[in-house]
C-alpha cells in the first residue's frame, strides 16, 4: 500500500505519520545500498584475475573486456534506465534489476564456459544500472533539489564502500573458499535489496510534468544542450583511474611494481576507492554550500591528474607514499559527483532521469574503454613471458598503458574548464515536494 494512502486499521494517524516520513529516507537508503552492491560486484575481478586467467586461458585483452562486460552492459542501459526511471517511477524497476544482478551472479559463478561467464557478467552490468540513477531518482522525487548534490555524494560514498569490501575481503574469501564459491554467497545480496525496494521505495510524479515528452524529443533536447557533453566527457575523465586501475589493472601493477601478494596489493588500491568514497559527500555538500559547481570540480581534477601522473610514472616510491596517491587520486576524482548536479541544473526538471542516465553512461562508460584499453595496449607491448600459465607484464609496460588514463583525466580536466556555473539553480518548472505520489 502507498504510505501516501492513509494509515492502516489499528496504526495512528501519527505513528502512520511517523512511518511515511521515513518512508523516503530509507527508499533512498536501499538504492544507495544497491549501489554498494554494485560497486562490490564492479571491482571484484580485480582480485580475481590470475585464476580467470589460468581457468580460461585468457590475455590481457581478453580479461579486460571481460570484466569491461559489466560497463557494456551498465553504461548500455543507463539511457534506457533513465528514460524508464522518469516515465514509470524507481519501485519497480529497482526491484526487477536487483533480482536479474543476483541471477547473473549465479550464472557467473556456476557456468563451465567462458561464454556464460561472460553473459554473467553483462547481466550483473545491465541490471546494476538501476542501482545509482534509482537513487538519484528517490532523491530528486522525494528531498529539495538543494540536498541533491549531498544525497548523490553520500549514495557515492556507499558506492566506494562497496568498492574497497570487493577489494581485499573478497581476496580473502576467495583464497579460503575459490572465486566460483564466493561469487554464488554474492548473489544472495541482489536477492535481498529486491525484497527491500518493494518493500521502501515509492514512486512520485513530478508536480506540473504529466505531458510525457515523446522520447526521441526528450533525447534530443538533453543531448542537444552543449552542457551536457561537458559534463559527460568530465565525468568520464574522473572515474577512468577508479574503474580501470582501482577496479581491474592496479592489483597486478602493484604487486609488479613493489612485489606486494594479491591481498596486500588490493588492499593499496582500495585506497583509491576509499578516497573517492570519502570525497564525494565532502565534494557534494561543499558544492550546495558555496552555491557553486565549476570550482569544485575542476580542482578536485588537477588533484587526481597530479596525483595519477605521479602514482604511475614515479619509480621508487615509498609505499605510504604509493597509498597516499591512490587515496588522492580517488579523492580529487570524486568532484565528478558535481557532474550529475550540473547536468541536471542545466536541463528540464521532468528530464532529471535521462540527464542522469546519460551522464551516468559516460562516467561508467570510463571502465568499458579503460579497461580493455590498458589490456590491449598491455598485449602490444608484451614479451611473451608466461609463469604459470598467466602473462606476465613489465613494470615499464604496465606504465605505458596506464598513461591512457592520464591522458582521460586531462580531457576531463578540459572540459570541466569549459562548464557553464549553474549556482546550483535547478532548471524545473515545479518544486518535486510538491508532487502527489503515485499509487501503486
Amino acid at each position: 500500500m502507498n504510505h501516501a494512502d492513509g494509515p492502516r486499521p489499528g496504526v495512528t494517524e501519527s505513528g502512520a505519520a511517523r512511518a511515511a516520513s521515513w518512508l523516503p529516507l530509507m527508499a533512498w537508503a536501499t538504492g544507495a545500498v544497491f549501489f554498494f552492491y554494485a560497486w562490490v560486484l564492479r571491482v571484484s575481478p580485480s582480485v580475481i584475475v590470475d585464476d580467470l586467467m589460468r581457468e580460461f586461458a585468457l590475455g590481457g585483452a581478453v580479461l579486460g573486456n571481460l570484466s569491461a562486460l559489466y560497463f557494456y552492459g551498465y553504461s548500455g542501459m543507463q539511457l534506457p534506465a533513465g528514460v524508464l526511471l522518469d516515465r514509470f517511477g524507481p519501485r519497480r524497476l529497482m526491484t526487477a534489476s536487483a533480482l536479474i544482478c543476483g541471477g547473473g551472479c549465479v550464472l557467473f559463478a556456476l557456468s563451465p564456459t567462458f561464454s556464460g561467464v561472460a553473459a554473467g557478467r553483462f547481466l550483473i552490468g545491465a541490471s546494476a544500472a538501476f542501482s545509482l540513477v534509482g537513487a538519484m531518482a528517490v532523491a530528486g522525487q522525494w528531498f529539495p533539489a538543494r540536498r541533491f548534490a549531498l544525497l548523490s555524494g553520500l549514495a557515492m560514498m556507499m558506492g566506494m564502500a562497496g568498492g574497497v569490501m570487493g577489494q581485499a575481503p573478497v581476496s580473502v574469501a576467495v583464497e579460503a573458499y575459490g572465486w566460483r564459491q564466493t561469487v554464488l554467497w554474492m548473489s544472495v545480496g541482489g536477492f535481498v535489496i529486491a525484497a527491500a525496494s518493494w518493500a521502501t521505495v515509492r514512486d512520485r510524479a513530478i508536480a506540473g510534468t504529466h505531458a510525457r515528452v515523446p522520447l526521441i524529443a526528450s533525447l534530443g533536447i538533453v543531448l542537444g544542450n552543449r552542457q551536457t557533453w561537458y559534463n559527460a566527457m568530465s565525468g568520464l575523465g574522473a572515474t577512468g583511474p577508479i574503474l580501470a586501475f582501482a577496479g581491474l589493472w592496479g592489483v597486478p601493477f602493484l604487486a609488479q611494481a613493489y612485489g606486494l601478494d594479491r591481498t596486500a596489493a588490493a588492499g593499496v588500491a582500495s585506497l583509491m576507492i576509499a578516497g573517492f568514497g570519502v570525497g564525494a559527500p565532502l565534494i557534494g555538500w561543499l558544492s550546495d554550500r558555496i552555491g557553486r559547481r565549476r570550482p569544485p570540480l575542476v580542482a578536485g581534477l588537477v588533484l587526481c591528474l597530479v596525483s595519477l601522473s605521479v602514482l604511475i610514472h614515479m619509480p621508487g616510491l615509498p609505499l605510504p607514499v604509493v597509498g597516499a596517491l591512490c587515496f588522492l587520486t580517488g579523492l580529487g576524482g570524486s568532484a565528478q559527483i558535481v557532474n550529475f548536479a550540473a547536468a541536471r541544473e542545466s536541463n528540464a526538471a521532468h528530464l532529471s532521469g535521462t540527464t542522469i542516465g546519460i551522464v551516468n553512461g559516460f562516467v561508467t562508460g570510463a571502465g568499458a574503454l579503460f579497461q580493455p584499453l590498458i589490456g590491449a595496449l598491455l598485449d602490444a607491448v608484451w614479451d611473451g613471458r608466461v609463469e604459470g600459465g598467466v602473462r606476465v607484464y613489465a613494470l615499464a609496460d604496465y606504465r605505458f598503458a596506464m598513461s591512457a588514463l592520464i591522458v582521460g583525466a586531462a580531457l576531463g580536466l578540459a572540459c570541466a574548464l569549459a562548464l557553464r556555473e549553474t549556482y546550483c539553480g535547478v532548471a524545473r518548472q515545479a518544486d518535486p515536494i510538491a508532487a502527489p505520489a503515485r499509487p501503486d
